[in-house]
């Protein structure tokens, strides 16, 4: 809850909130040290370190998405995917810098206030509402990597060649356990920074996972015998194993929306700020730019060397590409595991701000409480998990849901509050002109998202999958 509740006329007051500049002059990428000055927001007293809130910020970038960035590398090629990928980091930090910018002005750090600061009660409920779907496809995305990841993974170490049919190889009965012993306890974190230890360790699950990936890339021979998904008669053994540099097909499309959901973590920031010690617009640009990069590492090596281990042969879920190698093989078993691991305790962390995006609409006024705050933790899983359960395909779901939540978070309520809330500036200065091009591209990648995804929907296409 914000310590100003401001009026429409008087927001300029806080224009120089932090460090005595105007918010259209603050650079960017950050410089110089916060030089020890005070907090600027009063509203709470955050005691979360720099490092511990790169963690949480990193583990809600990644996501279930970079088990198919070798998928997308391989339908767009390396020095695309590249150009791809790192302009839409970029664009991912400079919309950061925007949502920072507009919290300074008025003192707001909850994303469904900017919402109301910039356009009333209807922005508050249409910034509640996107993050509440976004978030809850993300939830709902890992808890499907559960769901059947999972079995395979005990099957596996029970030495099952099969399932048998027992309750613990039942997906449905496994991801309400998780759900009950592992995700609702660490949903019911009073503060999103007590989480920092477990996205640690989330973190460190999938460095293994990178480091599995590139091992493996120099241990599977090319062409591999067991691969059938590409049998055509016009694809040579050499063309099957040879890198592509640039290649445009019917997947290419979707990369672009693959590449923004994956580095969505807007919803997260402001909730990371306000439990920051010693904020500052300068510290939370750097934790975002940091986070941003190292996932952005993280994502290039497991998209390269994913996709130079199977090149053509390179399905949408790259551990079920290795599956086709050796059911059994052992690091690959501990890869899963870690993956799973990696997702579940993502979870918790995704859970944040949805709750906040509830509280913030339904009890704007009033203070914490244990019951509220246990209920909708509790509700928010039951939706989700019945969600896993009796969907069966939730792929078309994902992608509505990928098509309109990404491309809002990272371009257009971002650039909307900036043109709204930041007033010192003319609309016709650099800023805001930055702003207005930033929220169009927004539409544009959101209209071609949907009309990609209409298309198949028409046209009864298969869509390459990928989530956050």
């Amino acid at each position: 809850m914000e310590l100003h509740k401001l009026t429409n006329g008087h927001h300029q007051d806080f224009q120089h909130l932090e460090e005595g500049e105007s918010p259209e002059r603050e650079e960017f990428l950050p410089h110089k040290s916060d030089g020890g000055k005070p907090p600027q927001f009063t509203d709470f007293e955050g005691k979360t370190s720099f490092g511990m809130s790169v963690f949480n910020l990193s583990n809600a970038i990644m996501g279930s998405g970079i088990l198919g960035l070798s998928y997308a590398m391989a339908n767009t090629g390396i020095i695309l995917f590249l150009v791809l990928l790192t302009s839409i980091a970029v664009l991912s930090s400079y919309s950061v810098h925007l949502l920072l910018r507009s919290a300074g002005v008025v003192g707001i750090r909850a994303y469904e206030q900017l919402g109301k600061r910039a356009f009333g009660h209807p922005g508050k409920i249409l910034a509640a509402v996107v993050i509440t779907m976004h978030n809850i496809g993300a939830m709902s995305s890992y808890l499907f990597i559960v769901k059947y990841e999972l079995p395979l993974v005990i099957q596996a170490f029970l030495g099952l060649q099969h399932s048998s049919g027992e309750w613990f190889l039942n997906g449905n009965y496994l991801i309400i356990i998780v759900s009950i012993f592992i995700i609702f306890p660490l949903a019911l974190m009073r503060q999103l920074g007590y989480l920092g230890y477990t996205s640690g360790f989330s973190l460190t699950c999938m460095v293994f996972f990178l480091i599995s990936v590139i091992y493996k890339k120099f241990n599977i021979p090319c062409p591999f015998d067991g691969f059938t998904n590409h049998t055509v008669e016009n694809i040579t053994i050499d063309s099957q194993c040879e890198a592509k540099y640039f290649t445009i097909n019917q997947q290419t499309a979707y990369t672009v929306p693959i590449l923004a959901f994956a580095f969505v973590c807007h919803p997260e920031v402001l909730p990371i700020y306000t439990e920051l010690r010693n904020p500052t617009k300068r510290r939370m640009q750097a934790i975002a730019n940091v986070s941003i990069l190292g996932m952005f590492v993280m994502y290039l090596l497991t998209a390269i060397f994913g996709y130079l281990t199977f090149y053509l042969n390179t399905e949408a879920e790259l551990l079920h590409t290795y599956s086709m190698v050796d059911p059994l093989d052992t690091l690959i078993l501990c890869v899963r595991l870690a993956v799973l691991v990696a997702v579940t305790l993502t979870v918790p962390v995704v859970l944040f701000p949805i709750r906040r995006a509830l509280l913030q609409l339904l009890f704007p006024d009033k203070p914490f409480h244990w019951f509220r705050h246990i209920s909708i933790a509790l509700c928010l899983l039951f939706v989700v998990n019945l969600l896993v359960i009796f969907v069966p395909n939730i792929r078309d779901i994902f992608g509505i849901i990928g098509a309109t939540s990404a491309p809002s978070l990272i371009f257009i309520l971002p650039g909307l509050f900036y043109i709204r809330i930041v007033s010192t500036e003319p609309m016709n200065s650099r800023p805001k002109i930055q702003a207005a091009c930033f929220t169009a591209l927004g539409f544009i990648f959101m209209s071609m998202s949907l009309t990609f995804i209409t298309l198949d929907w028409v046209y009864g296409e298969n869509r390459s999958g990928g989530g956050h």
